[in-house]
């Protein structure tokens, strides 16, 4: 390994604080803000020379790796829930976070400490010079993460892609888990413009001798995925619908009452609290992941207790009730789709229905907004998530007209979700959507005390 001559922290520095070390953590490029075009030359090098430097910290503890274009996170939560139900220790990592990095990595569902943080970055800081390329943000997050619950002696982590699979730098995990939700269109200019790029992309995190988990179900892609991970040499794959599957997904007071059944058992009448159909799929994910993860089935009981406890904040959550306001971090088309379907189902009022919509670019907007207007949502206050990857208002306000909407213009997320609530009035409906950057901005205003 040749020593880097890029600048980096000197070996003898030490950061104060929280604060101070995440400084140091910003200066490096951050790919979550400033998206590239594409893969110039996609490798996992820089990752691998890292946790070679800090003894593969990774490999200390078996892991659970997910990844999928919608509910990850959500997947990510109910499997941690079922493990730690079960007694183990456990490390989740997820990315991104509503208001507070320190959101990415926890144990046992509580987060890493700010001290324990510092600790770990002032780490990274000093082995960085010791990797021949500058690494990036999501690099040192991950490492932090995997070497933290080394140090923590986790018995498992759930490890969440951050894009695609292959060359996301997560991989350097072998998960003797390795689920994908569901393929939708995403981050084409990065995993490809078709289908079958993103589901080969994300079949990269396949390992041999694992156990996979397959949520998509569309005939062509699940082909693909087989064929996939008999290429890649895992032990067993289970498909949706076929080994495992949500078989009855019924709307209950605070969430979902659903019926799975995987190939050790069947489970009935099950609440999740959490709104939309979707997490009915979802939750059959994380119950056939655990399940293969021990290689038996779960008790009825320690289901029904882990999943009564799960929260996804910002996933169809609903933060204000005069009027009913609820945020949902669906950012593409199908995560649209299914937030509009969520709304038709669960979240009916007698008064006016208003959206806060912001969005990336890469979006389709027109489709996205499309989705809402199919929900009966005719009103939608436009404004532009903090980043610099944000759509221009007027290219969103200018789609929502064209499909017959009344389209506001705000200059923040903040002064949108005011003027939405506005123009509900008590017996309203406000959905906050579009980006988790403009959702991360509706919590800290409408909930301050939880972020």
């Amino acid at each position: 390994m040749t020593t880097s001559s890029h600048s980096a922290t000197p070996a003898t520095a030490r950061f104060d604080d929280l604060p101070e070390a995440l400084q140091w953590l910003d200066s490096h490029i951050n790919f979550e803000l400033n998206m590239p075009d594409g893969r110039s030359v996609p490798t996992l090098d820089r990752m691998r020379d890292l946790m070679s430097v800090l003894g593969d910290p990774q490999m200390a503890y078996p892991s659970i790796h997910l990844t999928g274009t919608n509910g990850k996170g959500s997947t990510a939560a109910m499997a941690t829930a079922l493990l730690v139900a079960q007694g183990l220790s456990v490390g989740t990592y997820t990315s991104p976070n509503l208001s507070r990095v320190n959101e990415r990595i926890a144990r046992n569902g509580e987060l890493i400490d700010d001290e324990a943080f510092r600790e770990v970055l002032e780490t990274l800081s000093r082995v960085e010079p010791l990797v021949e390329d500058r690494l990036t943000r999501f690099e040192l997050l991950t490492a932090a993460a995997l070497m933290w619950f080394a140090d923590e002696a986790v018995d498992v982590a759930v490890v969440e892609v951050g894009l695609g699979g292959r060359w996301d730098c997560t991989n350097v995990v072998d998960g003797n888990v390795a689920v994908i939700t569901n393929v939708s269109f995403d981050h084409t200019e990065v995993l490809g413009p078709t289908l079958e790029d993103i589901a080969g992309d994300k079949s990269g995190i396949f390992k041999e001798g694992s156990r996979v988990i397959i949520g998509e179900t569309d005939p062509h892609l699940v082909a693909l995925l087989r064929d996939r991970a008999i290429q890649s040499g895992a032990l067993e794959v289970w498909f949706r619908g076929e080994e495992f599957g949500c078989t009855a997904n019924r709307v209950a007071v605070g969430g979902r009452l659903i019926d799975v059944r995987t190939p050790g058992a069947a489970y009935g009448e099950i609440l999740v609290p959490l709104h939309g159909a979707h997490q009915g799929d979802n939750a059959s994910c994380a119950l056939a992941a655990v399940e293969a993860f021990f290689g038996a089935p779960l008790h009825e009981d320690v289901v029904e207790d882990a999943f009564a406890r799960v929260r996804v904040p910002g996933r169809l959550e609903i933060v204000k009730r005069h009027p009913l306001v609820v945020l949902d971090g669906a950012h593409n088309v199908a995560g649209m789709i299914a937030l509009a379907r969520s709304l038709v189902e669960e979240f009916t009022v007698d008064g006016d229905a208003v959206a806060v919509v912001g969005m990336l670019s890469g979006r389709d907007p027109s489709a996205m907004l499309d989705a809402l207007v199919s929900a009966g949502i005719r009103s939608v206050v436009v404004c532009a998530p903090d980043s610099p990857r944000a759509m221009p208002i007027d290219v969103v306000s200018e789609a929502a007209v064209a499909l017959g909407m009344e389209a506001t213009v705000a200059d923040t997320p903040s002064e949108a979700v005011t003027v939405a609530i506005d123009h509900a009035g008590d017996d309203g409906r406000v959905v906050v959507c579009g980006s988790l950057y403009v959702v991360a901005d509706a919590r800290r205003l409408l909930i301050p005390d939880q972020v």
